[in-house]
């Protein structure tokens, strides 16, 4: 049977209120009885329960993420960042996902489910309407958006405006004057939603070289392999001139590639191709992106989460940039 505070509070010869306050760094509490519990406690291997301490402070030491999938890269490396930073100050993760299957219009957020369970709560990837963020911040909680965000809430995010400009440049660089795009998603609800954003970035930088995008140069794919794979054969259907493609994520860029092999087209010869992550595979694709550090930004979040739930004043926003990571992909148009 594990030991008890009432067998701590036995061994070191004292009640266990002064058990509690010892292991609990509370005043009134004398130095040479402090280490005493705490000797006993570890020679009986006591842990306290999470549930009790709970009941004293008032927080769960739970953090709730929230995301619609974990089986994508960026999700993966958020989560993957944040819950090492929450794991190492003694904090567990409540993995909440809904239903936000592809089919448009999803449901809604429902927020209720972590109420009274949680001491905060990170948002990731995923453009919530006002409602949505409303629900949230009524847990009375704090709430940190990752990759999206809101008006008036605490954002760690890509500069994607950036992202798509650098992109998109790199193409125009390289010669390349009929770039499409395989546009992230097409539900743009909000206007930080990194689908729209890039496409924005996009946008802009053919602007600045005077190039105005044909109708049909923009395809919606929903930053999946599987839509990235059918968008680039209805792009390729419509524009068989295009000679570079700017994907909105790694993952829609790899479906590319499989499309491209089907209509025997060669990447980097007879079309360029950029994504945006820095996913693992793109190595060995020899695919060039825009590397973002997804690990990195989970783990700012949970420290800013971490700070905000002690009372630390915490920046509004903290912007990412991307690293453009060139390989075979992209190369001068081949004539």
């Amino acid at each position: 049977m594990r030991p008890g505070i009432e067998d701590v509070a036995r061994a070191a010869g004292v009640s266990t209120a002064t058990v509690s306050r010892a292991l609990r760094g509370l005043p009134n509490v004398t130095e040479a009885t402090r280490l005493r519990v705490r000797e006993a406690a570890d020679r009986l291997g006591y842990v306290p329960s999470p549930s009790a301490a709970s009941l004293v402070t008032g927080r769960t030491r739970t953090i709730a993420v929230v995301c619609p999938w974990v089986n994508h890269w960026f999700f993966a490396n958020v989560i993957e960042g944040a819950e090492a930073t929450l794991r190492t100050e003694g904090f567990d993760v409540l993995l909440h996902t809904f239903d936000a299957s592809r089919a448009q219009p999803r449901p809604p957020l429902d927020a209720s489910p972590l109420r009274r369970r949680v001491d905060g709560v990170l948002v990731i990837g995923v453009p919530l309407v006002d409602a949505e963020i409303g629900a949230l911040v009524d847990l009375g909680q704090p709430v940190i958006f990752v990759g999206t965000g809101g008006q008036d809430t605490v954002t760690v995010r890509l500069d994607d405006v950036r992202t798509g400009r650098e992109a998109t440049e790199h193409l125009l660089d390289l010669g390349h004057r009929r770039i499409g795009h395989l546009v992230g998603t097409p539900d743009g609800i909000a206007r930080w939603n990194p689908g729209v954003q890039r496409q924005e970035g996009w946008f802009a930088a053919l602007a600045s070289r005077g190039i105005t995008p044909e109708p049909g140069w923009a395809v919606s794919g929903r930053f999946d392999i599987g839509t990235g794979r059918s968008a680039l054969h209805e792009l390729l259907d419509r524009h068989p001139d295009v000679t570079a493609v700017f994907a909105a994520s790694d993952e829609m860029a790899m479906g590319a590639v499989i499309a491209a092999r089907e209509r025997g087209v060669e990447i980097g010869r007879d079309l360029s191709l950029i994504g945006v992550d820095g996913h693992d595979v793109c190595e060995v694709l020899g695919l060039t992106t825009m590397a973002q550090p997804a690990v990195e930004q989970g783990q700012v979040a949970a420290t800013m989460l971490l700070d905000m739930i002690t009372g630390t004043p915490v920046p509004e926003e903290v912007v990412f940039t991307t690293t453009l990571v060139q390989r075979a992909s992209t190369a001068p148009p081949h004539v």
